[in-house]
């Protein structure tokens, strides 16, 4: 039994090794010394440089959808996810897109930057929104004036009518 370890450690195969891994690649995805001889060349990477973003045309996801929808059997629609290299999550949102009518073109998402609106345009609705507001604030003084007004005549006080009246 001595002899077996023995010739294994000096063969370099022991403790953890099996006969013929000499050049095999390790768990820690470290290449051995076979590995790195026939090494492979940079360019032939399966795996492009810079990953693009896939893009999927509304007929696509029209079709895609149809085909969950006709799915009956139990695991059907795994397949179908697997086999198009998708995710339940594009279903949810193609779902929510066809519901709200984006798939069939009425309001598609436009991407990137927005229109710039014209400066005088903005400053014209900030104003008109102040309008507003200051009516609010007018309507409520008017209010609270006629409030005083009626509770100084139940008092006895009353007060001088001013020129102002509305």
């Amino acid at each position: 039994m001595l002899e077996v370890v023995e010739k294994e450690r000096r063969s370099g195969n022991g403790a953890g090794g099996a006969p013929g891994t000499e050049g095999a690649r390790r768990a820690t995805g470290v290449a051995g010394a076979g590995a790195i001889a026939k090494g492979v060349e940079r360019s032939d990477r399966e795996v492009p440089e810079k990953a693009q973003r896939r893009r999927f045309t509304p007929e696509y996801k029209l079709r895609i959808l149809d085909e969950v929808d006709g799915c009956r059997e139990p695991g059907a629609i795994g397949a179908l996810l697997r086999r198009e290299g998708l995710y339940t999550s594009n279903l949810s949102a193609w779902r929510e897109q066809r519901r709200v009518g984006a798939l069939s073109g009425l309001s598609p998402k436009k991407r990137g930057r927005k229109v710039r609106r014209d400066p005088q345009a903005v400053r014209v609705e900030q104003l008109e929104g102040e309008i507003r507001r200051l009516r609010e604030e007018l309507r409520k003084a008017h209010v609270i004036i006629d409030v005083q007004k009626k509770v100084a005549r139940l008092l006895g006080n009353e007060l001088p009518e001013s020129d102002e009246e509305s």
